[in-house]
């Protein structure tokens, strides 16, 4: 035997022989020394065998005087350094005794340790150590694995007393642990490392020993295969080619022992030793999991997440988190993150699974402040290794456990997503990183070229962070690998490929819904996300939910990752997220849902789309990329439901006019809608005089028997109330058919008085995506006019105002007269006139407007007409009862039937003075346009008039009125809008012809599904995007959320079709563009049109 291979400590000669030496190491990698060794030598002294190779051996054997080494104790002991950066950057060296270090690369290496110390030397022996790679622990046939099967062989003889002498000089090999059996330590993170090893073990021992009975059962009764953890963070010493440990400070569990029969030596089980050392020893084989789970999620998990953003953001030490001098600066932005990484979802994650808060809090606040080191960092490219497989192994555990809580909850519903953004952005920084750039150059197999966010400016050359791979922060590039590989439709037809060729298969970066089959497939394969076991022994309509979540949490992360690759930096989108910009309202902690774009499904079905905030803002890189016919589908949907809409015409008031602002469900259920469809079906004995009778809340709940439980609510107005309900969080209510306790919701905003309201309102305005309602005011009622004299009441720029002139077009006198006198004025033209100016004054209306009957029309001008000739005939009275309009100044009845001209009855004359003298010189003078509403039959029914039930009749009105109105006076900007849908096309002819006129909304009876589609898609095709697509008419404020979550969708689909028209006829659009488009339909068109002054 060469000298060289193997070299015993003088100290082991001179201990007693029981402590020569109880434990022996195979393996020297960093981990065994700077944390199962030093724990081993503050008792006894371990051998320690190299696998492969001797550079640890030879370390001892250099000159006395190297620096490696404590010169003075290498006299009498055998020891190595450790090195341990402290927090305040100094070094500590600790110096471990082992009584011997050894090869197994050669055969007289492997003698001494099998045939000299086993066989004669050793007299106990409690622990094994084993501090292999995790290549080391892949197979049975690893060489590593065939020496400890040959190490407990002999162990084994030795203990059944074949190598004992009769004299007594060898002695029976013993263990002095409490069961007698040898422990193996391993100190690799391999899931259930000592399983895997005993297999391996019992494997060779069937190989190599076949037959030997005796030493399988002594494997199965006398060794014990520990499971392990292992943490603390380790690199070299420089320049110390890797042979001297450098070490973070010891944290709280560098080492834990999973000893469920209690086997390990006594003296390793004191608090104080293991406190010394970093070393838990557990019990059972739940708390090992919670500790390698903590480790995996907390720890790794972050630590994964991190590193990725870092190194595309030439950050390459996560030392760098420590420069937190300005709290905008990029470790203050990515330290945010983290912190809510944890809090919203590795926590709930970890409590979900059993894991105690107490115990997940205790392993982030440790994690942290290692993580925090100012002097002890590591290469964030180097942690980037294999990220594809470590998504799976540390952040995919938290997404299932998470997704299967919710589902254990209750919560499938969309609405309770518990995926936020920060794990989003995790898996789409990963993705990020793995994605080449389109120059790949010359490059090794196997390696793909990344780019950098942010050019260094440097001259250093390229750096080697791993084996064979580099990066240049001058050139912005890195290198990589991943064998990670997915399968995904491409074309019609199913691909498999790596993960980074499927992320480079476009030739430029796409919209969000491209990516997203590339990234579900990632995230359930084994190599990747593992989310697949998600669906393992679940029911269909558990399933279903599950892959509704992970949609959402699939399409979030396209979000993201289409905004990085297409030159969004990385940093720049994380400080979006921490300081809560645009659709990230609750920073990293938003739940997906409100990022995610619209699904396919939900595109081609008929769910609501209710309003979120665009999740890809103005400025953001994605939105001048180029859209395939593919992109349109989901882009306009999206864009449609993140685009605010301007309400241009509703019967809504502020809550500072108290009970004139109607909302609440009893509301809701005694909409006219709802009256008109109970009286369809109701009982013979409820007449509609004893129906309005009754008090609001015992009609709403007739109608609520009738229309919903008795009926399924299948109309549009039925519908709309359960789609509001919904939105409003109500769900289980509408499940349960519980109206006491939809109307207990309500009671919580109504018990705060006003500040309720104002709550509620709010909440709506939200949920609805309005930016603001144009009301339907009329002062002349007294039940209104004291809102706004003498003193105006203060209500928020979210309700605007327009005045009602009904009569002034209409030409009512005595209507006109009789408010004047009401209100001070006399009765002259120049009173009427300063009349309307001080209401202008007083109000600040967006427009004039009124409402006209169906025989609405203008006579051609027949002269020498006066004011007192004007008859008053035909005025649409009951038009403006609702509410409030002039009933209590009108005494007269004004339905006598209107004068023939041109064989349509008319109830104005083109020459009326209040006409051509009061209203549109007003209209010029104070650039005010005028809203008409053209075409209902009021009063069809009087018996259901007192809530406009009887009203609406559906009747062709004559367009000609209009045109003369907008040639007559071309300086008055015209709205209009028609309730019959035989009007719609003459309609649009009109407002091609005029510039004066513009078109809006689907009123009243035209506002449902069918007529919406039809009426959008002739306005489009002949009028582009110079229309206002819709308004509400909301008389009650809850009714925004369906009005306009039923008419998004409707209008998206129709809009989805009409894009991909002109793709397909060769018109590249790019997001912007839509954006723009869909914003001039939602009400940009309609502040256009305002802002167009023609005096």
């Amino acid at each position: 035997m060469a000298a060289a291979d193997i070299i015993i400590s003088p100290a082991a000669s001179t201990e007693g022989g029981d402590k020569i030496s109880s434990s022996i190491c195979i393996g020297s990698g960093r981990f065994l020394r700077s944390v199962l060794v030093p724990f081993l030598s503050s008792n006894t002294k371990p051998y320690v065998f190299q696998t492969r190779g001797r550079s640890f051996l030879d370390s001892f054997q250099k000159d006395t005087n190297d620096d490696n080494h404590n010169n003075q104790q290498q006299k009498q002991s055998l020891t190595y350094p450790v090195d341990t950066i402290e927090v305040d950057g100094t070094t500590s060296i600790s110096n471990v005794e082992i009584f011997a270090a050894g090869t197994l690369g050669t055969e007289d290496g492997r003698s001494q340790l099998m045939n000299n110390l086993i066989a004669s030397k050793i007299n106990s022996l409690s622990v094994i150590g084993v501090g292999v790679t995790e290549a080391g622990l892949q197979n049975a046939n690893n060489q590593c694995m065939i020496d400890l099967t040959e190490l407990l062989f002999n162990v084994c003889s030795r203990m059944s007393g074949k190598g004992a002498s009769a004299e007594g000089s060898i002695k029976r090999l013993t263990c002095p642990n409490p069961n007698g059996k040898i422990c193996i330590i391993n100190t690799d993170n391999v899931p259930n490392n000592g399983d895997v090893i005993r297999e391996h073990v019992l494997h060779n021992a069937n190989v190599l020993y076949a037959g030997d009975d005796e030493f399988i059962e002594f494997l199965q009764r006398k060794v014990c295969f520990l499971n392990t953890m292992v943490d603390r963070i380790t690199s070299s010493r420089p320049n110390s080619h890797g042979l001297i440990p450098l070490c973070e400070p010891l944290p709280m569990k560098a080492l834990v022992i999973c000893d469920v029969g209690k086997d390990l030596p006594s003296w390793m089980c004191t608090s104080d030793t293991q406190s010394k050392h970093g070393v838990k020893i557990r019990h059972s084989v739940k708390e090992l999991e919670f500790d390698i789970a903590l480790k995996l999620r907390v720890a790794n998990g972050t630590h994964t997440a991190v590193a990725h953003i870092m190194a595309v953001s030439s950050l390459v030490n996560t030392e760098a988190l420590c420069d937190t001098s300005s709290p905008t600066s990029p470790s203050a932005a990515i330290l945010a993150y983290l912190d809510s990484l944890y809090q919203s979802q590795i926590l709930p994650g970890a409590v979900s699974d059993g894991i105690s808060a107490e115990e997940t809090g205790a392993a982030w606040t440790d994690w942290r402040q290692r993580l925090l080191h100012p002097k002890f960092g590591l290469s964030t490219f180097f942690i980037t290794q294999n990220g594809a497989a470590k998504c799976g192994i540390r952040l995919g555990p938290t997404i299932k456990s998470l997704i299967n809580a919710s589902i254990a909850e209750g919560g499938g519903r969309e609405k309770n997503n518990p995926l936020s953004v920060s794990m989003a952005f995790a898996v789409a920084a990963i993705l990020r990183f793995l994605t080449p750039s389109s120059n790949q150059g010359e490059r090794k197999k196997g390696v793909y070229i990344g780019w950098l966010d942010n050019a260094t400016d440097t001259e250093d050359d390229a750096v080697s962070y791993a084996d064979g791979l580099r990066y240049h922060l001058g050139e912005r590039w890195y290198e990589f690998r991943c064998d990670c590989s997915v399968k995904f439709d491409f074309s019609g037809t199913e691909r498999e490929m790596t993960l980074p060729e499927a992320l480079s298969k476009f030739k430029e970066p796409r919209q969000p819904s491209a990516y997203h089959d590339i990234i579900k497939s990632y995230l359930l394969h084994p190599q990747g996300g593992c989310l697949r076991s998600l669906y393992d022994g679940a029911d269909d309509e558990d399933t279903l939910a599950k892959s509704t979540m992970l949609d959402t949490f699939v399409s979030s992360v396209s979000v993201l990752y289409a905004r990085m690759v297409s030159g969004d930096k990385m940093i720049d989108l994380l400080s979006e997220i921490i300081q809560r910009e645009h659709a990230y309202k609750d920073g990293p902690e938003t739940s997906c849902q409100y990022v995610a774009e619209v699904s396919a499904a939900q595109a081609q079905g008929v769910t609501p789309l209710h309003y979120s905030v665009a999740s890809i803002p103005s400025n953001s890189s994605l939105m001048e990329r180029k859209l395939t016919a593919a992109d349109i589908n989901s882009v306009v949907w999206s864009e449609v439901r993140g685009t605010e809409v301007i309400d241009l015409h509703t019967h809504l008031l502020p809550p500072s006019h108290g009970a004139l602002c109607l909302w609440d469900i009893d509301e809701l259920l005694t909409y006219h809608y709802l009256v008109s469809e109970y009286f369809m079906t109701a009982p013979a004995n409820i007449s509609p005089e004893s129906f309005f009778a009754i008090n609001k809340k015992q009609q709403a709940d007739l109608i609520w028997e009738s229309l919903f439980i008795q009926r399924s609510p299948i109309s549009e107005a039925t519908r709309g109330v359960v789609t509001t309900l919904q939105a409003l969080g109500l769900e289980d209510e509408v499940d349960n058919r519980d109206l006491d306790g939809i109307r207990r919701y309500y009671d919580r905003y109504r018990n705060e008085g006003r500040k309720g309201v104002e709550s509620f309102v709010e909440k709506v305005y939200g949920i609805a995506g309005i930016k603001y309602t144009i009301m339907t005011n009329i002062p002349f009622a007294s039940v209104e006019a004291q809102h706004w004299r003498p003193i105006k009441k203060v209500y928020p720029e979210t309700f605007r105002s327009a005045l009602r002139v009904d009569p002034l077009l209409a030409g009512d006198r005595e209507t006109i007269e009789s408010a004047l006198k009401a209100s001070g004025y006399g009765t002259t033209m120049e009173d009427a006139r300063k009349y309307l100016h001080d209401w202008c004054e007083t109000m600040k209306p967006e427009y004039l407007m009124a409402s006209t009957p169906h025989d609405f029309c203008l006579a051609p001008s027949e002269g020498g007409v006066t004011f007192a000739g004007v008859a008053k005939k035909g005025i649409n009275e009951n038009s403006i009862q609702s509410p409030f309009a002039f009933t209590e100044l009108t005494k007269n009845e004004c339905n006598a039937a209107c004068e023939d001209t041109d064989n349509m009855p008319s109830i104005i004359n083109e020459s009326s003075d209040f006409l051509t003298e009061v209203l549109m010189p007003i209209c010029e003078e104070r650039d005010l346009p005028i809203a008409l509403k053209i075409g209902a039959h009021r009063n069809m029914n009087p018996a259901l008039s007192p809530v406009g039930a009887g009203d609406g009749m559906v009747a062709f009105a004559d367009t000609n009125s209009l045109a003369r109105l907008c040639g007559r006076f071309p300086k008055v900007r015209f709205l209009a809008t028609f309730l019959s849908r035989q009007n719609q096309q003459e309609a649009c002819v009109l407002a091609s012809k005029f510039r004066n006129l513009h078109i809006y909304g689907c009123w009243w009876y035209c506002n449902n599904p069918s007529i919406i589609t039809e009426i959008t898609k002739m306005r489009i095709e002949m009028l582009g995007s110079a229309f206002t697509a819709q308004h509400s008419d909301a008389r009650v404020v809850d009714q925004l959320i369906y009005k306009w979550a039923h008419s998004r969708a409707v209008i998206a689909k129709v809009l989805a079709t009409e894009y991909e028209k002109v793709v397909q006829s060769g018109w590249k659009l790019n997001r912007a563009e839509i954006r723009r488009d869909i914003a001039r339909l939602f009400g940009g068109s309609y502040t256009e049109f305002m802002g167009k002054s023609l005096k």
